[in-house]
């Protein structure tokens, strides 16, 4: 379907050289959109652009920490000279630090939400700011987590700051709106990918995720590249401020 279609369009993905960002940047070049990678690891940067470029498209890649805030608005104006304008963002790069919050360090909490949340916030602001100068439209997808929305526990600093990306995401699609640029999140369940093998290697934990999530299995990044292609697709014009959870139903069990 045309309206499913990205063709003409560029999108720049963070944390997009492995996992949920590798296959968001997949599934998005695959209905035709030019993809630009932003991770810290240059490394995997050219491992992922070497699979990317299989499908055909342009590929950009840029080795950065977005630790760096004060330099993120360079790194913006940087992949603007070097691969042109943006039309879809998505923010995916984060991190987190567990633990029981009596025990959290403030260093620890403050780094978080740097990552999760200011970093997010300086990036989102970076492209509207040439989306609304150049008069044209933009999509922003902001990854959340089911713990935008539910926690467990010794994960107060990552919780936090998914809850916010909740909420800046609907701050964002209110204040953008008039310039035609649609602020989204998605909110993975439970995803097989490298980062989180320490936990579907343990059979307990894997068992207790399957039992718990109503389609009986673990997500694949995959299944999160679908409903991205779909939030920066003309198919959803009319959809702003909004958290889609794919999750396999896990919150739905609430």
């Amino acid at each position: 379907m045309t309206r499913f279609s990205l063709d003409g369009k560029r999108a720049l993905i963070t944390g997009g050289s492995r996992g949920i960002g590798f296959g968001i940047a997949k599934a998005m070049a695959e209905v035709g959109a030019e993809v630009v990678l932003v991770a810290r690891d240059a490394t995997k940067l050219q491992q992922a652009r070497a699979e990317l470029e299989v499908v055909g498209n342009a590929v950009g890649i840029h080795s950065f920490d977005l630790q760096d805030i004060e330099a993120i608005p360079h790194l913006y104006e940087e992949i603007l000279s070097s691969d042109g304008p943006i039309d879809i963002l998505v923010n995916n790069a984060g991190l987190t630090r567990r633990g029981p919050a009596e025990e959290v360090t403030l260093d620890d909490w403050n780094l978080v939400m740097e990552v999760n949340v200011t970093a997010v916030f300086v990036l989102c602001q970076a492209f509207a700011r040439e989306r609304i100068s150049s008069g044209q439209p933009g999509r922003i997808i902001n990854i959340a987590s089911l713990m935008s929305q539910a926690v467990r526990e010794d994960n107060s600093p990552y919780a936090a700051s998914k809850g916010a990306i909740r909420q800046l995401t609907k701050a964002l699609a209110i204040d953008w709106a008039g310039y035609d640029i649609n602020v989204n999140a998605i909110g993975p369940g439970y995803i097989r990918t490298e980062l989180t093998q320490p936990l579907w290697e343990d059979a307990q934990f894997s068992d207790w995720v399957v039992d718990r999530t109503p389609v009986g299995r673990w997500g694949t990044p995959r299944d999160i590249g679908g409903a991205a292609v779909f939030l920066a697709s003309a198919a959803a014009d009319f959809i702003t401020g909004q958290v889609i959870y794919v999750d396999g139903g896990w919150l739905a069990t609430f």
